[in-house]
């Protein structure tokens, strides 16, 4: 993808943060944006930069992270393809409390605190989506701690596999069969749900041998969802 020849005023057409403002809004937040490549491995930030800016990921995928001083690694949030990150640091004017690194190669977008500030204030209906989408994203924390707390291990892993993740639906005789892609390693998953990565694949092999998934490399089969999603709690 070239960026001389990106259109991103078009391009923040499509996220659902800025479907609401018009072509002149658009345009001037494109004034006020950058887009920057990320090669696979690369720090984007680390716990303590200053923060400026948030960021939406265009193509690629990025971990967000907390470090142990024990040097252990805890995947807090995985962000693909139109996913938004570090808008409330941004809005706090805090350091980043985080640190983020692409998982593959990655253009991220990145939007100035400036140009969002202005835009909030020359249109309300702005600042609700961006309020709108912290209080996703903070709900999204509470049923991570939910999870962890009163979940199995075997029950996250299915609660992610159900997830809201880029699928192909398979009708098969009345059942509800979908495909998914692993978007990033096996690691950086069971470390977003708590997990070691031992006990992620034996779960995925419990499931295999209980008939209710199909491994092929990065790609697993569900034959039948309901199945699948009566392995969960209410």
């Amino acid at each position: 993808m070239s960026l001389e020849k990106f259109d991103l005023p078009r391009y923040l057409g499509t996220l659902a943060l800025f479907s609401s403002v018009d072509a002149v809004q658009r345009q001037r937040l494109a004034a006020g944006c950058r887009l920057r490549r990320f090669a696979r491995g690369t720090m984007i930030f680390r716990v303590g930069d200053h923060c400026a800016e948030f960021h939406v990921v265009v193509t690629g995928h990025v971990k967000l992270f907390a470090m142990s001083s024990a040097g252990v690694e805890k995947v807090v949030q995985l962000c693909g393809p139109g996913r938004s990150f570090g808008e409330g640091v941004m809005f706090l004017g805090a350091p980043y409390v985080l640190s983020a690194q692409a998982l593959a190669d990655t253009l991220l977008l990145t939007i100035g605190r400036a140009t969002v500030l202005r835009e909030i204030e020359a249109s309300p209906e702005f600042g609700l989506r961006m309020l709108a989408g912290l209080s996703e994203r903070l709900h999204g924390l509470v049923r991570d701690v939910e999870a962890y707390a009163l979940h199995s291990g075997t029950q996250r892993v299915i609660g992610y596999l159900l997830g809201d993740h880029p699928r192909q639906d398979h009708p098969d005789e009345g059942r509800e069969s979908i495909s998914i892609t692993l978007p990033v390693s096996k690691a950086a998953i069971a470390s977003r749900l708590s997990i070691t990565p031992e006990y992620f694949s034996r779960v995925l092999s419990e499931l295999v041998a209980a008939g209710l998934i199909v491994v092929e490399r990065r790609t697993i089969h569900i034959p039948d969802v309901a199945r699948l999603a009566a392995c969960q709690p209410p």
